[in-house]
């Protein structure tokens, strides 16, 4: 019996699946500058693990959260010059982080794209909303009542998140609706980057290996 146009598609779409179910989703990123020197790698569809050393405990501590929430695999090591203060390492490790899972992306052919969340944590609520568009933006709608969360600079997350959302190629939405404990806000806004990105950057099935997209590219 003659196949129809109809079984044809379905079974092309099905090839694409399983064949897009079986490549790996993983990135390695390294930068070196006269301030930092960088690795990162992620595998997207890992289960959370974590290897994080940049220097400043505090931000291993968010990045650790970050990898762990998002389900991603994420290995980072940084060195920089941390005796002047820790902006460059900071800054530089969004940078990197966000390449890699740029890259690890691919051209984004299957994901769910789009994703938000409400994130608690005892005294603290944020929102975050992710667009992963290929249009790098960041809103910020974060404040801090104090000048540092351990030894990290609280202005240094604004440029965290700007870093990370520029080189990912993603449009992020922060906002702190509440809270007073500045612990809480920054691992709000962390985690709830990791809990939408999970959901962004999944397989939907529905989407058959199509580009999200009716420009059928989100290349930017």
């Amino acid at each position: 019996m003659a196949r129809g146009p109809a079984q044809d598609m379905a079974q092309d779409m099905t090839q694409d699946i399983v064949k897009r179910a079986t490549l790996k989703r993983q990135a390695t990123i390294s930068r070196k500058t006269k301030e930092t020197e960088i690795t990162a790698t992620v595998d997207l569809d890992g289960s959370g693990q974590f290897d994080v050393t940049t220097g400043i405990g505090f931000l291993d501590h968010m990045l650790e959260q970050l990898a762990r929430h998002s389900m991603i695999d994420i290995t980072i090591k940084a060195a920089g010059d941390l005796h002047i203060d820790f902006h460059h390492t900071a800054e530089d490790t969004g940078i990197v982080l966000g390449q890699a899972v740029a890259k690890a992306l691919g051209d984004k052919k299957g994901i769910a794209r789009y994703a938000d969340v409400h994130l608690p944590m005892d005294d603290t609520l944020t929102r975050v909303a992710i667009d992963v568009s290929g249009r790098p933006y960041l809103v910020w709608k974060v404040e801090f009542s104090k000048p540092k969360v351990g030894e990290m600079d609280t202005e240094l997350f604004r440029e965290w998140f700007q870093a990370f959302a520029q080189n990912a190629g993603i449009t992020l939405h922060v906002e702190n609706l509440y809270g007073e404990n500045n612990h809480h806000i920054a691992e709000t806004c962390y985690k709830g980057l990791a809990r939408a990105l999970r959901r962004a950057v999944e397989a939907d099935s529905r989407q058959a290996g199509r580009v999200p997209s009716t420009k059928g590219t989100l290349a930017g």
